[in-house]
């Protein structure tokens, strides 16, 4: 970890304007910044753009995520090894994925805590230095809270590192005591955020509530869990968040900008250099035999199982707008369609993630840079929260029905038309009844957006979903290891305080 602090001098003040439009000036010495908020702000915005980076949610961190999952599995065998044992539980401490997401998660962090140190010597109103400042405590609990997820104990650095030596003797933090310094971070920018930011790449105090929420119900506090959704949705007017009203509308890019449902979007648009800006999702998730798009064909690297696709009831509209059933082929004039399964040597023969490559608008090459702004968390998961933790507070309760019922009651508009699928939630199910039916829901509405893998781990039922009975059956799935990455065998190799690794590696 150690040679990778060193990064952040190059990427943190790349980006320099509070609306995250591209505007380089260059390697700028810390010590000599922070002269005015215009350069703590630019400093801020040195976290988000070090977020949309191909080591991290433009593939090498999502593809991770996705690939975990019981919605997702290989496609195309001839992908990356690395990518393979991701999703068949076959990883060790030399996996590809983990050794680029690793670092670029702390030159993240490294970024977010030169912000911090700088607040403290920023001239201006002290309001002003902390709305701004409270983006950097956002952005360090969200790459933290992804981490500990992932890893559990893990490094944990809160202080601007100028020298190799404040960290290359460093031990792992104790996961919960992570989990509290993330609680900290968020408590402070619910605080000082901003109600309503002027666009959804900046967090407000709606998305920090949110992620308290996840967090608790994530440890299980039900109670806080069910307060900070509660929170959230009690003014949500006043923080400009909603259900849109076409679930379609969601993952089409030319739409980022008018969405009210985001809490936080990854703003990929506005950082276009190297390996900033390269957003991989549509490339990795659409069909390698897919000529339907001007953009070119997609990879097949991510691609449900059959399972997943013929278990999703037929009438429910986020079926039609998650999956793509139909691809052209360029095999006469105009092209031919052809409906899933294929028989003419299709690597992966069955329906693709449609989310991102149906719509990414102004797309590159295969789509791998698009107009997408990928959505972290938005509104629909927060009133699923406030349910499922509201349930296990009091059971049987019209309030959490009612969530769920707003989130079904948007999937009933199929692209502007009203359908009677999916119903209401039947009144008065028992708690156990309820637990499952709204985990359930989940997993149909936020599809392929990168939660379904930490409900598994934070339910512990992987040997359920990963069992014969399940959407994509792995006999080896091991529940005393696979919960867990490994921790880079590398860094352990360069730091022995990090050993051991963790169980299994």
């Amino acid at each position: 970890m150690k040679k990778y602090i060193a990064l952040f001098f190059l990427g943190a003040f790349a980006f320099a304007c509070s609306d995250l439009e591209e505007h380089p000036v260059g390697v700028i010495r810390p010590d000599n910044f922070f002269n005015n908020t215009d350069d703590l702000q630019a400093a801020v915005n040195g976290s988000f753009a070090n977020i949309a980076h191909n080591n991290y949610w433009g593939r090498e961190f999502t593809i991770a995520l996705m690939l975990r999952d019981d919605m997702s599995d290989i496609g195309d065998r001839t992908t990356q090894a690395a990518r393979i044992d991701v999703n068949d539980f076959s990883m060790n401490d030399t996996n590809g994925l983990v050794a680029n997401f690793w670092p670029q998660s702390y030159i993240i962090i490294a970024s977010a805590n030169q912000a911090i140190a700088g607040a403290a010597k920023t001239p201006g109103d002290p309001a002003k230095v902390n709305a701004i400042v409270a983006q950097a405590y956002f952005a360090r609990a969200f790459t933290y809270y992804h981490l500990v997820r992932i890893f559990g104990d893990i490094p944990y650095i809160d202080f601007a590192v100028n020298e190799v030596s404040q960290v290359n003797k460093l031990s792992k933090t104790k996961e919960a005591e992570v989990y509290t310094k993330i609680i900290a971070d968020l408590e402070f920018a619910k605080q000082w955020l901003e109600d309503k930011p002027k666009v959804k790449a900046v967090p407000g105090k709606g998305t920090a509530a949110g992620y308290l929420a996840s967090v608790y119900l994530t440890l299980g506090n039900y109670q806080k869990a069910y307060d900070e959704a509660k929170y959230v949705i009690t003014n949500e007017a006043k923080f400009g968040l909603g259900l849109d009203a076409d679930f379609q509308d969601l993952f089409n890019a030319t739409k980022a900008a008018s969405l009210k449902e985001p809490l936080f979007t990854v703003d990929f648009n506005n950082f276009t250099s190297g390996n900033y800006g390269q957003d991989y999702t549509a490339f990795f998730t659409g069909s390698l035999k897919d000529d339907s798009y001007a953009y070119g064909q997609g990879f097949s690297v991510a691609v449900p199982s059959l399972k997943v696709f013929n278990d999703w009831d037929q009438r429910d509209y986020r079926r039609a707008v998650s999956f793509d059933t139909i691809i052209r082929k360029k095999t006469g004039p105009g092209g031919s369609l052809q409906v899933f399964p294929s028989s003419d040597n299709e690597k992966a023969p069955r329906p693709h993630i449609a989310k991102y490559f149906r719509f990414p608008g102004k797309a590159g090459a295969n789509g791998r840079t698009s107009q997408h702004n990928y959505i972290t968390m938005r509104y629909a998961e927060v009133l699923l929260t406030a349910a499922e933790a509201l349930n296990e507070i009091t059971p049987g309760t019209t309030e959490a029905e009612g969530y769920v019922n707003r989130v079904r009651a948007r999937a009933r508009n199929k692209a502007g038309k009203q359908v009677s699928f999916p119903a209401n939630v039947t009144p008065s199910l028992s708690q156990g009844d309820f637990r499952k039916m709204v985990i359930n829901e989940r997993r149909l509405e936020l599809a392929f957006e990168y939660i379904r893998w930490y409900d598994i781990k934070r339910l512990k039922n992987g040997p359920e979903v990963f069992g014969p009975a399940g959407f994509e059956p792995h006999a080896n799935f091991d529940p005393t290891r696979d919960y867990y990455f490994p921790l880079p065998g590398t860094e352990i190799a360069i730091n022995p305080n990090l050993a051991p690794n963790n169980p299994g590696y």
